[in-house]
């Protein structure tokens, strides 16, 4: 086995174990034990839910989150917010959970690894285009890629990619120079202060995905939005005709 550092800067340096071309970095073991707790505690509070006044506090807490969620995609979409919380709210949840997590001696927060912020990210370049796609089908969805002529579609795709960029490199800065941060405060300051840090790591980790999240759905919506007035303008167009 090949045992790295934790002092490195990524958590995929980290090998726990490796076989042949199969390996086992902290970063996987991290991020499959949130994606467990998060399957395991979903099913432990909606196993027994209720319709009654009295329900138990994780439930209550469940749908304070949903709720917020779904009030913020209303705000932005100005439709129908249910077909979006799965992404959005799974998004949110990982990201938060990861980033709690650090409280936890030991813990690294999967986030922390531009590996991941990537893939989530990819999540999101992939979910703009299925959305789009299945509103309003995908002519008119690549149709936008050429407006207002088909000289911009280049800078379309690069404004695509470079959201996407900014996604990832957001969220990895975030986490990781906070962990930085930390690690070093604890070295050479006294007890107090590094707390005090913690805790303010905390409240940043939850905003951070926060704000992960609403700009996922600001690019979906825009997406969405733009789709909706090219799809006007065709029904004009014919309407006229």
């Amino acid at each position: 086995m090949e045992v790295v550092s934790l002092n490195q800067i990524s958590p995929d340096q980290v090998i726990i174990w490796s076989w042949m071309f199969i390996t086992l970095n902290v970063t996987i073991l991290y991020t499959w034990l949130v994606m467990a707790i998060l399957v395991v505690g979903s099913w432990l509070i909606t196993r027994n839910l209720s319709s009654e006044m009295n329900v138990s506090r994780w439930q209550h807490l469940l749908e304070v989150i949903i709720s917020i969620i779904r009030g913020e995609i209303s705000e932005m979409t100005k439709k129908g917010a249910d077909h979006y919380v799965p992404l959005v709210g799974t998004l949110f949840l990982f990201i938060c959970v990861s980033n709690v997590l650090v409280i936890v001696p030991g813990f690294v927060a999967p986030t922390s690894s531009i590996t991941t912020t990537a893939a989530l990210a990819t999540c999101v370049f992939i979910a703009v285009p299925y959305y789009g796609i299945s509103r309003n089908g995908i002519f008119h969805y690549v149709k936008e890629y050429f407006q207002p002529t088909f000289i911009f579609f280049p800078f379309h795709v690069m404004g695509e990619l470079s959201r996407t960029l900014a996604l990832t490199v957001r969220l990895f800065g975030n986490i990781m120079s906070h962990e930085k941060v930390i690690g070093i405060l604890l070295a050479v300051t006294p007890f107090l202060f590094p707390v005090v840090m913690q805790i303010l790591g905390l409240l940043i980790g939850v905003i951070q995905a926060y704000i992960f999240s609403i700009l996922s759905m600001v690019y979906i919506a825009s997406a969405l939005s733009a789709e909706d007035e090219v799809h006007e303008e065709v029904k004009k167009e014919g309407s006229t005709a």
